[in-house]
Order: C-alpha cells, then structure tokens, then sequence
C-alpha cells in the first residue's frame, strides 16, 4: 500500500499578491484577469473577499456589487509560475516523487520517506509547515492510500488543514456525502446517477457495476473504483514529460467582431502557434476543435478528424472550414478558442509509405516543399523571433 499526499495552496493567486503587496492581507482583495482585454472576472479571492459572498469565475461588475470596496489586482502569471516551483522544490525535500497536478497543487508519494521523517500524517504537518515558513503561503493536505482520495481529503479543510482518508475511516467520511461531491463526477452524470436512485458515493459503491457500466460506460467504471476507493495512478518522479492530451490557443476580442475573413485571418495566427508549438515537442494531431462564443456567451463547440499533422496549412483550413460551416448568421463573436487533440510523438509514428519513398531524380512533392519550408521557417524564427511569418498571416488591412 502507498502513502500519498495531495498539497493544494490556498487561495494561490491572492496569496502570492499578498507577499507582493503586503497592504492587501487586511482588506478584501481579488486577482483578476484584464477588463480592457475584457477578461473581467475574478480568478482568486482572500478570506475577507470571501466573507462577502465573492466567488471565482463571477464578474467584476457582479463581485464590485457585493464588495464595493473590493481591491482588485491584475494577475500576473509568471510570478505564479515562479511560486509554484519555488513550493515543488520544498515538497522535493521530503520525496522524489512530486507529480504536479496545476500551478497551484502537486501529488507526493512518500511511502519511501517514512524512515526519515515519521508518518505520512507526520510527513504532511512539516511540508505544511515548511511551506508557510519557508515561501509564507498555506496549502491544505490530503493523506490517503491513493491519489483520488488523498485528492478530497484536501479538498474537505481549508486553509492550512490535512486530512486523512485511511483504509479504515474513508467509507464513514465519504459515502454519506452527495454524488456530486465525487471526483470528476459532473452534472450530467449525477443528473443520470440520481434517475437511477444513486444519491451518495456509498449508493454508487454498493451499486451493481455492471449496471452502472451499461448505463454511463467506463465513466461509470471509473467512479464506481473511486467510490469504493480503488485507484491505480501512481505518482510519477518530478520532471517526468507526458504527452499533453491536447493543446489549444484561444482569444477574448476587445469588440465583438462579425466579419468572417477578420475571424478567418484570426484563425490563421492561432493555428499557427499550435502548428509552432506541435513541431517544437515533436508532436502531431489528428483531430481539430473551433470553438465560438458569442456576445451573448453562448458556445458552438465542433471539430473535425483529419490525417495526422502539425502543419500550419493543415491545421489552419480545416479550422476556417469548421469556422464558415457553423457560423452562418452573423452574430457578434466575442471570443474563439482553437485547440487540436489526438496528439502523437512523431517518433512513433515513422512510417515507411510506398509511395512517399523519393525515386532517383523525383520531385518534391507539393506536401514535401512545404514541410521544407515549414522547417526553414522555424530555423529562422528561432533565430531572429516571431516576426517572420506566412504570406496568409499578413494582416491585408494594414
């Protein structure tokens, strides 16, 4: 059996501003992304904030309405980013496996630790410890025989809190709880385990499996082991790389825009940035995902499967054809995300094709010159930076 710890930081972004700006600990505070770029909502919140009924994702105007004295800071990412690795280094202290989860949580195995520094209960009160007086930032800890459970039990105290969810106490502590309370179990399918009279995590652990898989599939699997507290996961080592199961480059507008070729030439500068950033981690992608919001917020998700690629022209068409295909009444846009799944490494998938083989005196094709071309342009802009560019990228309007 392992011993595992999931250490989430309270309220990161707020606290981290609150180190920066000491001033802002004793009044109702709130990071924010950027209302000029009309990214107006509130990513994070302290204890004051909280008091007043502020929530994350709500939108200034509305968290202004309930705290008119709020102080809003605009967030600033790469500090985050600094914090984050200055807290995984600490963590690195009591074990070598340190999986992070997001910029503001991380899983740690310390079944190996035990000799060192005591019970995994023992080992999660000196990283806590550690970490508030180290960096000056809290995190709640959960410690448990697995990820998924070590995962809620952070979840149920907050701030400066640990939780253990043991083999002997977790069924007591879990299954009165609501369905909802699960992990990764969403609205919909709570919505389809209540039809079927599952209304706590202990319904759905004494429930028939095979009922539940006909139902809801390997979902339904899969929350059916977490009820029970099955999980396989093990933590990787610190710096393992995975393939991401996706990457994505969206944009808020400043103005709501109508004109499809201004929404086309858009497209254009997003895939080329996914088409950059597959070839620089030797990747392809087989599927491509438009989605569209609007001014009203609300969202047309679709996309298309196409031959694996990390071409800039590939990716590109079919997106502005996925584009023109749904959006067909005109209605302003306020923002659009593309995002390109079915990633692969390009090592994996070498393949000898018959008819790609060049012959003595054979031509490139088309394909081949502009995969030639593709390459000199990024040995270029690795060079000299970004500014080089397709003919298509060139904003005609300028």
């Amino acid at each position: 059996m392992r011993d595992i710890l999931h250490c989430d930081l309270n309220g990161f972004f707020a606290s981290v501003e609150c180190l920066k700006h000491p001033e802002l600990k004793n009044v109702p505070m709130a990071v924010c992304g950027d209302p000029e770029t009309r990214h107006g909502v509130i990513l994070a919140k302290n204890d004051l904030a909280k008091k007043y009924g502020v929530v994350t994702a709500e939108t200034i105007y509305s968290a202004k309405k309930k705290c008119p004295k709020l102080a809003l800071v605009k967030a600033t990412h790469s500090d985050y980013v600094k914090y984050s690795n200055l807290v995984n280094q600490v963590y690195l202290k009591y074990t070598e496996r340190v999986e992070p989860f997001s910029i503001d949580e991380s899983f740690l195995d310390v079944t190996e630790s035990k000799e060192l520094f005591g019970t995994p209960y023992e080992i999660a009160y000196k990283i806590k410890e550690d970490v508030k007086h180290t960096l000056g930032l809290t995190i709640s800890v959960g410690v448990s025989f697995n990820r998924i459970l070590a995962k809620m039990g952070s979840d149920m105290k907050k701030p400066d809190a640990i939780t253990v969810l043991s083999k002997e106490n977790f069924k007591n502590i879990l299954f009165p709880m609501p369905i909802s309370e699960l992990l990764f179990c969403g609205i919909s399918t709570c919505n389809t385990f209540n039809k079927m009279r599952i209304y706590t995590i202990g319904d759905l652990a004494n429930s028939d499996i095979t009922r539940i898989s006909k139902k809801i599939g390997k979902l339904g699997c899969m929350l059916h082991n977490y009820a029970n507290g099955i999980d396989s996961d093990f933590v990787e080592l610190y710096g393992t790389k995975h393939t991401p199961k996706s990457i994505s480059k969206g944009v808020t507008f400043p103005e709501d825009i109508t004109d499809i070729e201004l929404l086309s030439h858009i497209i254009r500068k997003l895939t080329d940035y996914i088409s950059s950033h597959l070839r620089k981690k030797n990747l392809t992608c087989t599927i491509v995902c438009v989605t569209i919001k609007d001014n009203l917020f609300c969202v047309v998700n679709r996309q298309k499967q196409i031959f694996k690629t990390n071409l800039f022209q590939d990716i590109s068409s079919v997106a502005i054809h996925i584009l023109k295909e749904n959006y067909t009444d005109n209605r302003p846009i306020r923002a659009m995300t593309v995002s390109v799944s079915g990633l692969k490494s390009q090592e994996d998938e070498i393949q000898l094709d018959l008819f790609s083989i060049n012959q003595e005196n054979q031509r490139d094709t088309p394909k081949e010159k502009i995969e030639t071309a593709t390459k000199t342009l990024d040995n270029i802009r690795n060079k000299f930076g970004n500014k080089i560019t397709f003919g298509s990228m060139i904003d005609k309007n300028r």
